[in-house]
């Protein structure tokens, strides 16, 4: 296999694990029901609209990749791996420990991650949990999740 051939081969796997993501990903979003009021066009608008997009770009990458494309150093590749591990542990860690202290921990893991001090990093992700909680809660009226260690 040429090079050049080989440095398309990067975009078009990428594109079609991409592409394999939005069908998932439009499948399941399919599959939105609003059991209450909700807006005209319904859970599934936005999602569907996220797949279609991801998959059109998906098909850019498939048919016209990049004919020299340049990865980011591995140190970068790293740092992008931990962030998205981040995002998974949030997602878990939500309802269990709740917004406010949930989220505080994940704004310092990511300023530490972009290079701040802990403690910087936990005090921002402590004043942000607590103004979007009393924007969400007391602005908008969308309950968030205190978690079980709060005292109810």
């Amino acid at each position: 296999m040429s090079q050049q051939n080989a440095s398309h081969g990067s975009d078009r796997i990428i594109g079609v694990l991409l592409l394999s993501l939005s069908v998932a990903y439009g499948f399941e979003a399919r599959s939105l029901e609003a059991d209450f009021l909700a807006d005209p066009l319904g859970p599934k608008a936005f999602p569907l609209l996220l797949a279609a997009a991801l998959g059109i770009f998906s098909l850019y990458l498939i048919l016209r990749p990049d004919p020299d494309p340049k990865w980011p150093p591995r140190n970068v590749l790293l740092g992008q791996g931990l962030m998205l591990l981040s995002f998974v542990v949030y997602s878990y860690a939500l309802a269990p420990l709740g917004f406010l202290l949930s989220t505080t921990l994940e704004m310092g893991a990511l300023s530490r991650l972009f290079g701040a001090s802990w403690g910087r990093g936990l005090l921002a992700g402590a004043l942000l949990a607590g103004a979007l909680y009393v924007i969400f809660v007391f602005g908008l009226g969308i309950p968030l999740p205190l978690g079980r260690w709060w005292p109810r």
